[in-house]
């Protein structure tokens, strides 16, 4: 278990799980704050051949881990995703579309439907295993990604997971491994999706970069987005049903984060 600089009791914490279960529990400090500083140190102090992946806000199905591991044993699964709902006290607000791609993201929901099948995305990182070996292969989580004090730019589970596929390796879906995502009120609210959206764009430039074709740009930022954000912008302003508004309004706040984050770029690397 990881101690990420923290200033509460979590070293104690920690240390009384390691004294009831030595054999299970090993205590780290990593002193750079961060989730991915977090998460790399564990997987360099690991040791089994498969590690699996969940956050603190969720509850998981009793069969979870077995659910989730038991493929990558043996054939061509070097990782696999689980599926991950919403706690069962979820409310489904009318304001939000459902048929828009990764419409709760926001809310962490990775839900492809109750058959297993090869992954052509990454999994989200509450809900994932993979070989340890292919962290030597491909490399760690990046530290720029990934929440940390100061930025809750997140992203590193879905940037890992691209990496790993753009090498060919194979992904398995798998819908028996489940976990339920904790929904809390201020999360299920349009200011909340909006801060995501912003942050994700944000998080996609830093893992693809700009777009090769994006011409000339201005203060750092290429001249098209300008363009698409006011195309967007009437769009929002001039819709009627408050599920389209919300979702035009959405790809508004997407827009100024990638343009947020070109300029950002720009002023701190001069590109």
């Amino acid at each position: 278990m990881v101690d990420n600089n923290s200033t509460d009791q979590t070293r104690q914490v920690i240390e009384e799980f390691c004294h009831r279960y030595p054999t299970r529990f090993r205590y780290l400090f990593v002193s750079a704050q961060g989730k991915s500083f977090a998460l790399n140190a564990g997987i360099q102090a690991s040791r089994g051949k498969v590690l699996a992946f969940t956050d603190d806000d969720v509850i998981v199905e009793p069969t979870w881990l077995y659910a989730l591991t038991q493929s990558m044993t043996e054939g061509p699964w070097v990782g696999v995703g689980g599926r991950t709902l919403p706690e069962t006290t979820f409310s489904m607000p009318t304001w939000l579309r459902l048929d828009v791609p990764h419409a709760l993201g926001p809310l962490a929901v990775f839900d492809l439907g109750n058959e297993a099948c090869e992954l052509t995305e990454s999994p989200y990182g509450n809900n994932m295993a993979f070989r340890r070996e292919v962290f030597y292969r491909i490399g760690v989580f990046k530290t720029e990604l990934g929440p940390c004090p100061g930025s809750e730019i997140r992203g590193e589970d879905t940037d890992f997971g691209t990496r790993l596929l753009a090498t060919g390796d194979r992904l398995r879906y798998e819908p028996g491994a489940v976990v339920y995502h904790a929904v809390p009120p201020q999360r299920v609210q349009k200011s909340y999706f909006l801060a995501w959206w912003f942050a994700k764009a944000r998080a996609d430039i830093r893992q693809m970069g700009l777009p090769t074709d994006a011409g000339r740009p201005v203060l750092g930022v290429p001249i098209y987005l300008f363009r698409r954000l006011l195309v967007w912008s009437v769009l929002w302003l001039s819709s009627v049903s408050p599920s389209w508004r919300f979702f035009r309004k959405r790809q508004v706040w997407s827009i100024a984060g990638t343009i947020k984050e070109c300029y950002t770029r720009s002023r701190t690397y001069g590109r």
